[in-house]
């Protein structure tokens, strides 16, 4: 089995509690030497400052690649663009660009009167500014506001076409709904990458509930294993051998990158990675 590159996704805290969690999550993660970490926007834009806070502290005293989320909401053009600026400012320079999700509350996405309409339009003016990485969602199941799963797939190659280079998937239970999704886009002349996003299971009555929201069909067999292994007291165990599973099926598929999903919960990422052969290569620096 091919050893893979790794990326990581963290969020940003919400209190003293969370600062401490995502912290500890970099601390055993970080030494798993990741291609890049992200860090997410939380809905509507809520979480933009901090977002832009714990980027410029991760990217400065770890030692970390790192790329912040960003998104259209709620923010005229030009306040999206100098967000964009300011992350450069402190050497980041890599951007996972999205739509975003909209309020809690509303009704649906609406842009702001003078902001970007579509994830498109901001991948372009950030493409034509030259100082960035650019990488964009995809959805092997198809996302919840597509017309059809061919839609879909063609607005990821408008999305691609606009400038990105890597597209990063939304997690899914079975190896078989990436690869046909590969292929798909593939077959739709889409050449950049696109590796496979995995979530370890922490807490499954959170992970279905996530799933269900944002389109991700879940097998009758995973629930069914889940309501078992909750009765047995033995989800994490289940958790760790269904997730390193379907990324050695991913492997041997010819995958050789994963982004794993941590939720700031770093033990079953470690453990998965482990596993798959990616142990330990350098202590991260100290974080202060």
């Amino acid at each position: 089995m091919t050893k893979p590159e790794i990326s990581l996704e963290f969020f940003p805290p919400k209190n003293i509690e969370g600062t401490f969690r995502l912290w500890d999550s970099v601390q055993v993660l970080a030494p798993l030497a990741p291609r890049f970490v992200s860090v997410t926007y939380g809905a509507g834009g809520t979480t933009r400052d901090l977002t832009r806070d714990v980027v410029a502290t991760i990217h400065k005293h770890s030692g970390l690649r790192t790329a912040a989320h960003l998104t259209c909401v709620d923010a005229t053009r030009d306040e999206t663009l100098q967000v964009a600026r300011d992350f450069a400012k402190v050497g980041v320079t890599d951007i996972v660009a999205l739509r975003g999700d909209p309020p809690k509350g509303s009704a649906g996405f609406t842009p702001h009167p003078e902001g970007f309409n579509n994830s498109v339009e901001l991948i372009e003016a950030l493409s034509d500014t030259g100082d960035f990485t650019i990488r964009v969602g995809a959805y092997p199941d198809i996302h919840p506001e597509a017309a059809s799963a061919q839609a879909d797939i063609d607005w990821l190659k408008r999305k691609l076409d606009a400038g990105a280079t890597e597209a990063l998937t939304q997690f899914f239970f079975e190896s078989e709904t990436f690869f046909r999704y590969r292929d798909a886009c593939a077959k739709a002349g889409i050449d950049q990458y696109i590796t496979p996003g995995i979530l370890p299971i922490e807490n499954w009555k959170g992970a279905r509930r996530f799933a269900e929201g944002c389109g991700t069909k879940i097998p009758q067999w995973v629930i069914e294993a889940f309501e078992t292994a909750e009765r047995d007291g033995r989800t994490d165990l289940l958790a760790t051998a269904i997730c390193t599973e379907l990324c050695d099926e991913l492997l041997q598929g010819g995958v050789d990158k994963l982004h794993f999903y941590t939720l700031n919960r770093p033990e079953l990422t470690r453990d998965v990675c482990f596993a798959l052969g990616v142990t330990p290569e350098a202590k991260l620096q100290n974080v202060a």
